[in-house]
Protein backbone atom coordinates (compact mmCIF):
# COMPACT_ATOMS: atom_id res chain seq x y z
CA UNK A 1 0.00 0.00 0.00
CA UNK A 2 3.13 2.50 1.16
CA UNK A 3 4.46 1.63 -2.47
CA UNK A 4 1.58 2.44 -4.35
CA UNK A 5 1.03 5.54 -2.87
CA UNK A 6 5.01 6.48 -3.39
CA UNK A 7 4.69 5.50 -6.96
CA UNK A 8 1.30 7.80 -7.07
CA UNK A 9 2.55 10.44 -5.46
CA UNK A 10 5.70 10.71 -8.16
CA UNK A 11 2.77 10.48 -10.94
CA UNK A 12 1.31 13.41 -9.96
CA UNK A 13 4.59 15.70 -9.12
CA UNK A 14 5.77 14.61 -12.40
CA UNK A 15 2.26 15.27 -14.01
CA UNK A 16 2.27 18.69 -12.25
CA UNK A 17 5.73 19.68 -13.29
CA UNK A 18 4.74 18.71 -17.03
CA UNK A 19 1.38 21.22 -16.31
CA UNK A 20 4.29 24.08 -14.77
CA UNK A 21 6.49 23.87 -17.99
CA UNK A 22 4.00 23.63 -20.37
CA UNK A 23 2.10 26.85 -18.73
CA UNK A 24 5.27 28.81 -18.75
CA UNK A 25 6.02 28.02 -22.25
CA UNK A 26 2.82 29.28 -23.20
CA UNK A 27 3.26 32.39 -21.40
CA UNK A 28 6.73 32.65 -22.45
CA UNK A 29 5.80 32.59 -26.07
CA UNK A 30 2.72 35.55 -25.12
CA UNK A 31 4.18 37.69 -22.84
CA UNK A 32 8.25 36.79 -23.62
CA UNK A 33 10.31 35.91 -20.68
CA UNK A 34 11.21 39.16 -18.69
CA UNK A 35 7.63 40.09 -18.52
CA UNK A 36 6.06 36.61 -17.41
CA UNK A 37 6.55 35.86 -13.49
CA UNK A 38 6.43 32.74 -11.34
CA UNK A 39 2.72 34.25 -10.19
CA UNK A 40 1.94 34.81 -13.94
CA UNK A 41 2.61 30.85 -13.98
CA UNK A 42 0.69 30.11 -10.92
CA UNK A 43 -2.19 32.55 -11.68
CA UNK A 44 -2.85 30.63 -14.97
CA UNK A 45 -2.62 27.32 -12.90
CA UNK A 46 -4.93 29.07 -10.42
CA UNK A 47 -2.33 28.08 -7.11
CA UNK A 48 -0.49 30.01 -5.56
CA UNK A 49 3.53 31.09 -6.41
CA UNK A 50 4.80 29.02 -3.31
CA UNK A 51 2.74 25.78 -4.90
CA UNK A 52 4.70 26.66 -7.88
CA UNK A 53 8.20 27.09 -6.37
CA UNK A 54 7.70 23.00 -4.45
CA UNK A 55 8.52 21.97 -7.59
CA UNK A 56 10.84 24.16 -9.10
CA UNK A 57 13.05 26.44 -6.62
CA UNK A 58 13.19 29.02 -9.51
CA UNK A 59 11.95 30.99 -12.70
CA UNK A 60 15.39 29.77 -13.99
CA UNK A 61 14.90 26.29 -13.17
CA UNK A 62 11.26 26.61 -15.04
CA UNK A 63 13.19 28.03 -18.43
CA UNK A 64 15.65 25.16 -17.99
CA UNK A 65 12.66 23.03 -17.89
CA UNK A 66 11.16 24.51 -20.90
CA UNK A 67 14.24 24.22 -22.80
CA UNK A 68 14.79 20.50 -22.32
CA UNK A 69 10.91 19.98 -22.64
CA UNK A 70 11.65 21.89 -26.66
CA UNK A 71 14.86 20.53 -27.50
CA UNK A 72 13.47 16.84 -26.20
CA UNK A 73 10.88 16.51 -29.01
CA UNK A 74 13.60 17.46 -31.54
CA UNK A 75 15.63 14.43 -30.11
CA UNK A 76 12.06 12.44 -30.35
CA UNK A 77 11.93 13.28 -34.43
CA UNK A 78 15.85 12.65 -34.58
CA UNK A 79 15.95 9.08 -33.15
CA UNK A 80 12.60 8.36 -35.28
CA UNK A 81 15.11 8.79 -38.36
CA UNK A 82 18.18 7.32 -36.92
CA UNK A 83 16.16 4.01 -36.31
CA UNK A 84 14.29 3.76 -39.63
CA UNK A 85 15.58 0.91 -41.84
CA UNK A 86 16.67 3.59 -45.27
CA UNK A 87 20.20 3.58 -46.71
CA UNK A 88 22.67 6.05 -44.48
CA UNK A 89 22.60 8.95 -46.58
CA UNK A 90 19.17 9.07 -46.90
CA UNK A 91 18.71 9.02 -43.51
CA UNK A 92 21.79 11.64 -42.28
CA UNK A 93 19.94 14.14 -44.97
CA UNK A 94 16.61 13.97 -43.44
CA UNK A 95 18.10 13.92 -40.15
CA UNK A 96 19.87 17.11 -40.75
CA UNK A 97 17.15 18.58 -43.32
CA UNK A 98 14.31 17.82 -39.96
CA UNK A 99 16.77 19.44 -37.26
CA UNK A 100 17.23 22.65 -39.06
CA UNK A 101 13.64 22.51 -39.55
CA UNK A 102 11.97 21.97 -36.42
CA UNK A 103 14.47 24.82 -35.10
CA UNK A 104 13.39 27.08 -37.86
CA UNK A 105 9.86 27.17 -37.29
CA UNK A 106 10.34 27.37 -33.58
CA UNK A 107 12.97 30.28 -33.63
CA UNK A 108 13.16 31.88 -36.18
CA UNK A 109 10.58 34.69 -36.75
CA UNK A 110 9.28 34.64 -33.43
CA UNK A 111 10.70 37.32 -31.20
CA UNK A 112 9.62 36.74 -27.79
CA UNK A 113 10.81 32.71 -27.91
CA UNK A 114 13.79 33.94 -29.79
CA UNK A 115 14.30 35.49 -26.47
CA UNK A 116 13.53 32.42 -24.24
CA UNK A 117 16.18 30.33 -26.69
CA UNK A 118 18.94 33.66 -25.69
CA UNK A 119 18.53 33.37 -22.12
CA UNK A 120 18.14 29.64 -21.56
CA UNK A 121 21.44 29.13 -24.00
CA UNK A 122 22.85 31.69 -21.07
CA UNK A 123 21.03 30.51 -18.00
CA UNK A 124 20.82 26.57 -18.41
CA UNK A 125 24.31 25.87 -20.62
CA UNK A 126 23.78 22.54 -19.22
CA UNK A 127 21.01 21.58 -20.50
CA UNK A 128 21.96 22.77 -24.18
CA UNK A 129 25.53 20.76 -24.01
CA UNK A 130 23.40 17.84 -23.49
CA UNK A 131 20.99 17.95 -26.38
CA UNK A 132 23.91 19.54 -28.60
CA UNK A 133 26.18 16.17 -27.50
CA UNK A 134 22.63 13.95 -28.48
CA UNK A 135 22.41 15.66 -31.87
CA UNK A 136 26.02 14.57 -32.45
CA UNK A 137 25.69 11.26 -31.25
CA UNK A 138 22.39 10.78 -33.11
CA UNK A 139 24.96 11.95 -36.31
CA UNK A 140 27.25 9.44 -35.31
CA UNK A 141 25.34 6.61 -35.41
CA UNK A 142 24.02 7.12 -38.47
CA UNK A 143 27.89 7.54 -39.99
CA UNK A 144 28.73 4.33 -38.02
CA UNK A 145 25.64 2.19 -39.90
CA UNK A 146 26.62 3.87 -43.36
CA UNK A 147 30.50 3.33 -42.93
CA UNK A 148 29.91 -0.42 -41.39
CA UNK A 149 27.61 -0.77 -44.52
CA UNK A 150 30.75 0.99 -47.23
CA UNK A 151 28.16 3.81 -48.01
CA UNK A 152 30.90 5.99 -46.16
CA UNK A 153 34.23 6.62 -45.53
CA UNK A 154 34.84 7.09 -42.17
CA UNK A 155 37.99 5.86 -40.52
CA UNK A 156 37.40 8.42 -37.18
CA UNK A 157 33.20 7.61 -36.92
CA UNK A 158 33.54 9.99 -33.67
CA UNK A 159 35.42 12.69 -35.39
CA UNK A 160 33.20 12.47 -38.68
CA UNK A 161 30.28 12.58 -36.60
CA UNK A 162 31.82 15.58 -34.84
CA UNK A 163 32.69 17.38 -37.94
CA UNK A 164 29.18 17.15 -39.82
CA UNK A 165 27.39 18.22 -36.54
CA UNK A 166 29.87 21.53 -36.48
CA UNK A 167 29.51 22.10 -40.12
CA UNK A 168 25.97 22.16 -40.07
CA UNK A 169 26.14 24.86 -36.79
CA UNK A 170 24.82 27.43 -39.03
CA UNK A 171 21.69 25.74 -39.76
CA UNK A 172 20.92 24.29 -36.15
CA UNK A 173 21.75 26.78 -33.94
CA UNK A 174 18.41 28.73 -33.58
CA UNK A 175 20.53 31.98 -33.02
CA UNK A 176 22.70 31.85 -35.73
CA UNK A 177 19.71 30.40 -38.40
CA UNK A 178 18.15 33.72 -37.00
CA UNK A 179 21.02 36.29 -37.42
CA UNK A 180 21.89 34.73 -40.66
CA UNK A 181 18.51 34.62 -42.59
CA UNK A 182 19.05 36.87 -45.73
CA UNK A 183 22.78 36.50 -45.49
CA UNK A 184 24.81 35.19 -47.92
CA UNK A 185 26.04 31.70 -47.62
CA UNK A 186 24.86 28.05 -49.07
CA UNK A 187 21.95 26.70 -48.83
CA UNK A 188 20.55 24.15 -46.62
CA UNK A 189 20.45 21.37 -49.38
CA UNK A 190 24.02 22.71 -50.66
CA UNK A 191 25.53 22.24 -47.22
CA UNK A 192 23.83 18.70 -46.76
CA UNK A 193 25.46 17.56 -50.14
CA UNK A 194 28.87 18.94 -49.02
CA UNK A 195 28.97 17.08 -45.88
CA UNK A 196 27.36 13.72 -47.43
CA UNK A 197 30.22 14.22 -50.28
CA UNK A 198 33.10 14.57 -47.10
CA UNK A 199 31.77 10.99 -45.93
CA UNK A 200 31.00 9.48 -49.43
CA UNK A 201 33.07 6.03 -50.59
CA UNK A 202 36.77 6.84 -51.46
CA UNK A 203 36.45 5.24 -55.51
Amino acid sequence: MVTMTLISDHVESDDMRTRIVVTAEKLFRELGYQKTTVADIAKLLRMSPANVYRFFDSKKSIISAVAKRLMGEVEVASRAIVAQPLPAPQRLRELLVTIHQMNSERYVGDAKLHEMVSIAMEESWDVCMAHMEFITEAIGQVVADGAAKGEFHAPDLQLAAMCASTAMMRYFHPQMIAQCVGKPGPTLDQMVDFVLAGLAPRR
